[in-house]
């Protein structure tokens, strides 16, 4: 089978479209559930609802893909699945070492996903001494000190960081000398790489932010409906025992 070192997927030298790369994880997602179901073939209108985007777009992403469909029956599902799959380069072997064994970098060890999906969990690398031999999701766990020997045996490209934040970009760099060309960072910091290295950042905190966000958009509309206005300045408490003129203040004042 090849390895992620020798094969990489052609997507930029076909001229497709970086938003279009990033959808096309979530078409493979629909497909394989459609797959899984053994159903034959879906409209670009089913699908494009089960990726949660509209069905022009999909039909344009598609479109640099050279597949169209068949007006009146849709698309082929399980030729879809091999050609994202292809597209993407899933259908090589991908070792992938990551770096960090805490606690996050021991979930994604034992997630049982990455199997299906190209991906090999090649090497487990982490700082601690201690940690050195400790078996994680049935890998042995390694020195950093060993860091480029380990990359370069089990010929990996992908990188995975999930190191406290101090110590990110110096695993980041140590990765990239060692001949790694992809790192997915899940350190709440940002990586300073050289041309020629992709870095994707997995931020939970981003995340938790912007639905923190939405979250309170809605609980200011609900706000206006029962008669509030959410664009009211906040009120602002008083000391306790506070007299004004009329005696006693108020709990809050108007801002």
């Amino acid at each position: 089978m090849a390895t992620g070192r020798t094969h990489r997927p052609a997507t930029r030298s076909r001229g497709i479209p970086e938003a279009t790369v990033a959808r096309l994880p979530l078409y493979l997602r629909a497909l394989t559930a459609l797959s899984e179901r053994s159903v034959p073939t879906v409209s670009s209108e089913e699908l494009a609802t089960a990726a949660g985007v509209n069905s022009a777009k999909l039909r344009k992403d598609f479109s640099y893909l050279g597949s169209y469909g068949t007006r009146g029956v849709g698309y082929d599902v399980e030729y879809l699945v091999y050609q994202i799959s292809r597209e993407l380069g899933l259908t090589q072997d991908w070792p992938v070492a990551i770096v960090g064994i805490g606690n996050l970098g021991a979930a994604l060890a034992n997630y049982g996903g990455f199997a299906s999906r190209g991906f090999r969990v090649a090497a487990l690398i982490d700082a601690d001494p201690a940690m050195a031999g400790t078996p994680v999701a049935g890998i042995a766990v390694q020195h950093t000190d060993d860091l480029d020997r380990i990359i370069s045996d089990n010929g990996v490209s992908i990188g995975v960081i999930t190191t406290p934040p101090g110590a990110a970009q110096q695993v980041c760099d140590r990765l990239v000398a060692a001949g790694v060309t992809s790192i997915l960072n899940f350190a709440p910091t940002v990586l300073s790489v050289p041309e020629g290295v992709d870095v994707r950042k997995v931020d939970l905190s981003i995340e938790l932010q912007i639905l923190a966000f939405h979250e309170q958009r809605k609980a200011g509309e609900d706000a206006s409906v029962e008669g509030e206005d959410p664009q009211a300045p906040p009120m602002r408490a008083t000391p306790a025992g506070r007299k004004g003129p009329d005696g006693d203040m108020p709990a809050v004042m108007p801002a």
